[in-house]
């Protein structure tokens, strides 16, 4: 079994599967056009219809966030799973901007955002050693991967799906399915923060 992972301190992630404290870089979601898929990993074969990655590099290895990406032990990303069920109040903050950039290259300000409160109170997860989803694919990441869902209410995942590939002024494409499929796991070990069984986590 690992030991526990402390979140956000200083901002960013230690202890775990970690060898030292990793820093926040960036959050994001990735999510389905329909309820039934938009995980990025599933667990006894249920995907959700969303996961939201919290990514973070190492500052003791590397000394910037692009050469971490593509180093070994460069990234420690995350990993929280999205069901529907009650309104999730803190992400509501993020939803109702969300309509300021419906179109690509486009900005908004946040303010200050804490991202722990996105995180799930049990901090239960499986880690194991992976890659980026998006390019350059590096096998850079420890993937930290929550056992416990947030909810979100239907209409805050729908808004997700109001958003557009396309800039303005062009054909309109929605901002759906936005997930990498499913990877073989080949030789990597998935291990535990809690006393399992089995594993039955896929990425």
């Amino acid at each position: 079994m690992e030991s526990g992972v402390t979140f956000f301190s200083n901002p960013g992630i230690s202890g775990g599967p970690l060898g030292n404290h990793y820093r926040l870089k960036q959050f994001h979601f990735h999510w389905g056009a329909a309820n039934a898929w938009g995980s990025e990993h599933v667990v006894d074969g249920h995907a959700y219809p969303a996961e939201l990655h919290l990514v973070h590099w190492n500052p003791v290895k590397y000394e910037n966030y692009k050469e971490a990406t593509v180093g070994e032990n460069g990234l420690a990303v995350i990993g929280v799973f999205l069901k529907l069920g009650a309104r999730h109040e803190t992400l509501q903050r993020l939803v109702d901007l969300l309509p300021n950039v419906k179109h690509k290259d486009t900005q908004v300000a946040v303010g200050p955002f804490d991202p722990s409160s996105l995180l799930p109170a049990c901090q239960d997860y499986w880690t194991y050693p992976g890659s980026l989803t998006t390019p350059p694919l590096a096998e850079s990441v420890t993937w930290i991967i929550q056992k416990m869902p947030i909810e979100v209410a239907p209409s805050q995942l729908a808004a997700f799906r109001t958003l557009l590939f396309s800039g303005r002024g062009e054909e309109e494409e929605a901002m759906v399915n936005n997930y990498r499929p499913l990877q073989p796991l080949l030789d990597r070990k998935v291990r535990a923060s809690f006393q399992a069984t089995r594993v039955g986590m896929r990425s």
